[in-house]
């Protein structure tokens, strides 16, 4: 019995927006002052249910900025929210990040955010002519754990155009010798 109540409320909630304006369109027949205050009110508190959103964005933004490295699941856990949430939001920083300082990236079903500072210390490694394995070893201070992270960077700076030419290092110019 339970399940099936539970399902009903659902389906009135997927709904709601239908169900109101029926509501709406029947008190306007009886009486349409009231039909107008209903709108009203309904407008404002839709309005109002954008304010958590905002204000978790920002709260979100702060945090970010005081990390050097911080994976999705460490920012639900930290600031208390969901997943699904967190995820949604760095999804859409993520989308607007071609002019940032700082990168988040997405690999292995994951968001991870990486600092203005380790994004300096990355281009300048590469910009060197390092390697991914030598990237790695630079960066270990920064928490970041395999060349998978490396690659997802490298990546994500490649799409966004935020890396410059790449000095050629020694050892890369002969192995490009050597198969040549």
């Amino acid at each position: 019995m339970p399940g099936k109540f539970v399902k009903v409320l659902k389906a009135i909630g997927r709904k709601w927006f239908i169900f109101l304006i029926v509501v709406i369109l029947i008190v306007f027949f009886f009486d349409q002052i009231a039909a107008i205050i209903i709108t009203i009110i309904t407008i404002v508190l839709f309005g109002l249910s954008y304010i958590p959103t905002l204000l978790f964005s920002k709260k979100l933004n702060k945090f970010l900025s005081s990390i050097n490295v911080i994976e999705d699941r460490l920012v639900a856990r930290r600031l208390k929210r969901p997943l699904s949430q967190v995820q949604e939001n760095m999804y859409k920083l993520s989308k607007n990040q071609k002019k940032k300082d700082w990168l988040i990236t997405f690999y292995n079903g994951h968001y991870c955010f990486y600092n203005e500072k380790v994004i300096k210390k990355f281009k300048d490694f590469y910009n060197k002519g390092l390697g991914e394995k030598e990237i790695l070893e630079q960066l270990k201070n920064f928490e970041i754990k395999t060349r998978a992270e490396i690659k997802s960077i490298k990546d994500a700076l490649v799409n966004n155009n935020r890396l410059e030419g790449r000095k050629v290092s020694v050892k890369e110019y002969r192995n490009k010798k050597r198969y040549s």
